[in-house]
């Protein structure tokens, strides 16, 4: 089966290592069974669903019944390869994964991995959750599987305080005293969910001096960084301050996240400095 890259909307890149290959310096076949494995972990993260917590949500797990790949060229050493990805085929108790990888628009290989989903202490297969068949197929047709909500503290308080809990206090270890503080009660809050409902990153937008508001606090779920939620949580913010009347924002960035800020407009003010002993620096954008 030929497949062009317009079929697929989700696409996970890499790059073939020499220790992925033979001596004849192309890639084992075992591995291309690896790479789409590699590639439905992503998806799960494209659709805003850290996979263990999901799964618990909706009381079931996926098993793979039946994984096929048909070779059509082969990779090699040094190739950078895009693996292609699409939910082809929701059943009563199945999903059918199609994949593709591609080397430019040259198409290398097919794959398809079909799962069941399953209760997880039988392992006997059940019903695909409604609420899963609606997010696979509405992120198949181009629909937002997650969105962000601004509002006060009274109303997102305890999702963001799940959040930086996870984030601030349990994983970097950042003192509690530290953490929370009297500003959250008159700042404004955004919290992005995915479509179980689940709070997946937050940030906070204090007033800070006439026409510059400062933004902090942000956090992103530990399974879910490096995609669009940490920048569609600060972007509406800095609309929130838009809306104010703002010309300016600032925040304190960890300098592990300031490369993060710089992409998206933020320059850098002053010399670093640490904050609750992390290396922070101050960075601001023009609104």
């Amino acid at each position: 089966m030929t497949l062009q890259r317009s079929d697929f909307r989700f696409f996970h890149r890499l790059r073939v290592r020499w220790a992925e290959v033979d001596m004849q310096k192309i890639v084992f076949n075992a591995h291309y069974l690896m790479y789409f494995d590699t590639a439905i972990t992503d998806y799960w993260r494209a659709l805003g669903l850290p996979y263990q917590e999901s799964m618990e949500q909706l009381d079931g797990d996926l098993y793979v019944v039946k994984a096929t790949v048909e070779f059509h060229a082969s990779a090699r050493v040094d190739d950078q390869l895009e693996v292609a990805m699409k939910c082809s085929r929701i059943g009563n108790s199945s999903l059918t994964f199609t994949g593709a990888i591609f080397r430019g628009d040259e198409h290398l290989i097919t794959g398809e991995i079909i799962y069941v989903f399953a209760d997880p202490a039988t392992q006997t297969s059940r019903p695909v959750p409604a609420v899963l068949r609606d997010i696979l197929t509405g992120y198949e047709s181009g629909e937002a599987v997650t969105e962000v909500r601004v509002g006060p503290w009274s109303e997102l308080g305890p999702h963001a305080q799940r959040l930086r809990t996870a984030v601030f206090v349990e994983e970097q270890r950042i003192p509690k005293e530290l953490e929370w503080d009297e500003a959250d009660a008159t700042a404004v809050h955004a919290v992005a969910y995915n479509r179980l409902g689940r709070p997946l990153a937050t940030g906070r937008l204090l007033a800070h001096e006439p026409g510059t508001s400062k933004i902090g606090r942000m956090a992103v779920d530990r399974t879910l960084r490096g995609g669009r939620l940490g920048r569609d949580v600060l972007q509406a913010l800095m609309e929130a301050a838009r809306e104010r009347g703002d010309a300016e924002v600032v925040l304190h960035a960890q300098r592990s996240a300031e490369g993060f800020y710089a992409r998206l407009g933020y320059k850098v003010l002053g010399e670093p400095f640490e904050e609750a002993g992390i290396p922070h620096v101050t960075m601001f954008k023009r609104l």
